[in-house]
């Protein structure tokens, strides 16, 4: 794991952001945002290129994919905790 003074902006990208895995068909109407490390490494990537850079990046395919129903349990997951390293929700704040 890297620790804030540790990172670079690349690994950032890499590691800031997920894959979400979608049917092709909710890709194509979100403009392909779920391939988000592929954007934030070079954002002058047009949004109908997005897969083909996948596809031909393996690599980038393979860090942190969040499917549909993962995505929906993190939906309250609002604020990120900097003493546990860890997105917490609200009420997990005001009872801190």
């Amino acid at each position: 794991m890297l620790r804030d003074g540790d990172r670079n902006w690349h690994e950032a990208a890499l590691h800031g952001s997920s894959n979400y895995e979608l049917p092709a068909v909710m890709h194509w109407f979100i403009a392909n945002i779920g391939i988000h490390q592929a954007y934030r490494l070079c954002s002058r990537i047009p949004y109908y290129r997005l897969q083909r850079v996948l596809r031909e990046h393996s690599e980038l395919g393979a860090v942190d994919r969040l499917t549909l129903r993962e995505s929906l349990g993190c939906v309250n997951l609002v604020l990120w905790d900097s003493l546990r390293r860890r997105l917490i929700t609200f009420r997990e704040a005001t009872i801190a």
